[in-house]
């Protein structure tokens, strides 16, 4: 790993969107010529590197912290001249600077000397410059400019609060202009007012359109060849977490929801392959690039965003990459009311749409299962999130928030989903209350499929309820009409696979468990514990031994794949691996025995319980 002490820049631009909004075509091909003219000569006069693009601001880097501040300021300057400021499509933008200790991975950088950066640049008023402490102490005495203490700020994932100074755009820093000529290798002083005014002139109206674009670095394209899966034959996404960078840490489910609707409505697009939340979701919080996310998820675009939350106003940023060419599709920024939300997830939608050629069938069209209660959304948003911890505490009060969703909104489809597995968890999971929790979530199932019909995922739950029930036939009519309606999400294929795996129906179980893995690469184990009890189903148990033992090396202490690999190791004849499972099984849980076995999985033939009996018995598992 490579660190090193460099100065770091972090600009964002304000109104970006309003102007690609009002003229597209100009706007881009206004970018090429001020990359050309200004940007790239001034970036080699003082000796700037852009880094990448974060959300929609650019990251630079100097080697000298007086250069970066010169920079800063001369674009500021020159953007607050009278001559800049002639255009109605005058661009403002904010910008943050410090020093500190980065990581170094490739071109990338990450690190808290970043992180710092970007939060100044975050805080910063619409057109100014905000500097740490530590570049202060580095510049004051070398430039002549006027710096305003703002006192102690508390930046988001950082402890000790920052120092922060604000770089005044008076008289003296409009005197540090230097004329724009490429090759210059260090800035002249003392260019005053009327040469400034001259030598931004021309670039006047090209300064008021844009300058984050033009900035935008190329990606490092994907190769399709290191991809760990093949592309699909249609286009194919994965949807990063969205960068939470309100001020209150607390709005962190918030941005995850945002991050969540956008996969579940994309997923609804017959002519769209998209990547699981649980795989997108292995990258919260990380640095990573683009390239990378692609190929060990074997997709060819990638979304990115941010969120950024204060009081009911919100800020929304995202980006769409051809992580293939590198290229950049489109960006945009939504600044909005909270109250129209579920709009800005509309507008993202369609743009994915629309920059993908893709053709929505007439069902996908109008189908939507939103609340129009802001205070339940919120409510769902906030037990979803709990619901990621995976413990009882969580659970109960996750199950206490969906609750009050749906007193507020009684058609709020996903309430109702999501509070029924809640209640079969219960159960299933934390071992409490099988007949009542199994009759809440019959009865919230049924409802989520009477809300919305063209949902796969409550009838999914309703066969699971019914097979665990033992009232096989009624299983087998949700089974089918799961089946019919195509579900393209994991978590519910993975939930089919496990019903049809009871069900006896193996070579379905096979699809639809091959499937959901296809769509959540980093998937929990068990969904290879139901896909190795599918193989077994269809004679197979080489290909079950194969993933069972994918899962182990996932989850040692996973005792259900223990199982699955003592079925059918025994099945080939293996014993002493049989026999190993089987030990396995004890060591985790010494309270198994073939009697609670038996009495616990629901298969509808008889015969596929009792040959999996029999096979554990050999291996060694007790009574």
């Amino acid at each position: 790993m490579e660190r090193r002490l460099t100065t770091i820049l972090s600009a964002d631009v304000v109104g970006y969107s309003r102007l690609m909004g009002e003229d597209e075509a100009g706007t881009l091909k206004a970018l090429k010529t001020l990359r050309r003219d200004l940007i790239d000569p001034k970036a080699q006069q003082y000796r700037g590197r852009t880094v990448k693009l974060m959300g929609d601001g650019a990251l630079m880097e100097f080697a000298s912290v007086v250069d970066a501040v010169s920079f800063a300021t001369e674009v500021q300057a020159a953007l607050h001249h009278p001559e800049a400021a002639l255009s109605e499509n005058r661009i403002v933008f904010r910008i943050g600077i410090n020093i500190g200790d980065i990581i170094v991975e490739g071109d990338d950088i990450y690190g808290d000397g970043v992180n710092v950066a970007a939060r100044l640049q975050e805080l910063c008023e619409p057109g100014g410059v905000w500097i740490s402490r530590n570049v202060f102490n580095q510049v004051k005495g070398k430039l002549d400019l006027t710096f305003e203490d703002l006192g102690e700020r508390q930046v988001k994932n950082i402890a000790e609060p920052v120092t922060v100074y604000r770089v005044a755009l008076d008289d003296k820093a409009v005197a540090l202009l230097t004329p724009i000529a490429a090759g210059t290798t260090s800035p002249r002083r003392g260019f005053r007012p009327a040469i400034a005014a001259t030598a931004i002139l021309g670039l006047a109206a090209l300064l008021a359109i844009a300058w984050w674009q033009s900035w935008l670095p190329e990606k490092e394209p994907a190769s399709v060849e290191q991809m760990a899966f093949a592309l699909p034959d249609k286009p194919s996404i994965a949807v990063l977490p969205f960068d939470n960078l309100s001020d209150d840490p607390d709005q962190e489910y918030f941005a995850d929801g945002m991050t969540e609707d956008l996969i579940t409505d994309l997923s609804k697009i017959s002519g769209l392959f998209v990547i699981a939340r649980n795989s997108s979701f292995v990258y919260k919080g990380q640095q990573v690039k683009v390239r990378q996310v692609a190929e060990a998820l074997g997709v060819r675009y990638v979304l990115e965003g941010s969120v950024r939350r204060v009081g009911d106003e919100v800020r929304i940023n995202t980006q769409l990459v051809d992580a293939t060419t590198g290229g950049h599709i489109w960006a945009e920024r939504y600044d909005r009311k909270v109250e129209n939300i579920f709009a800005v997830q509309d507008a993202i939608l369609e743009k994915i749409v629309d920059a993908l050629e893709l053709h929505l069938t007439e069902r996908e069209q109008s189908e939507s299962a939103k609340t129009t209660s802001l205070e339940a959304y919120d409510l769902v948003l906030r037990a979803r999130k709990l619901l990621t911890r995976f413990d009882s505490e969580a659970a109960a009060e996750a199950r206490d928030l969906l609750q009050r969703a749906i007193e507020l909104d009684p058609a709020y489809t996903e309430a109702h989903s999501l509070l029924g597995f809640n209640f079969f968890d219960e159960w299933r999971v934390w071992g409490r209350g099988r007949d009542e929790n199994l009759a809440q979530a019959q009865k919230l199932a049924a409802k989520a499929a009477e809300l919305s019909p063209e949902d796969p995922a409550p009838h999914v739950l309703l066969a699971m309820i019914y097979q665990w029930r033992r009232e096989f036939g009624a299983a087998e009519a949700e089974i089918n009409k799961a089946l019919a309606l195509e579900p393209r999400e994991a978590i519910t294929l993975s939930n089919l696979g496990s019903v049809l795996v009871y069900a006896g129906r193996g070579e379905d179980a096979v699809s639809a468990l091959t499937q959901a893995i296809r769509l959540d690469p980093f998937h929990p184990p068990n969904y290879l514990e139901w896909l190795g009890n599918a193989y077994w189903l269809q004679d197979h148990p080489d290909l079950c031994v194969e993933v069972a033992e994918r899962g182990v090396a996932l989850d040692p202490d996973y005792v259900s794949l223990h199982v699955v690999l003592a079925v059918c190791y025994g099945a080939l004849g293996t014993m002493d691996k049989a026999e190993a499972a089987a030990t396995e099984i004890r060591r985790i849980n010494p309270r198994f025995t073939l009697q609670a076995y038996a009495a616990y999985v629901p298969y509808t033939d008889d015969r596929d319980r009792e040959r999996r009996v029999e096979l554990l018995r050999v291996a060694g598992v007790p009574e």
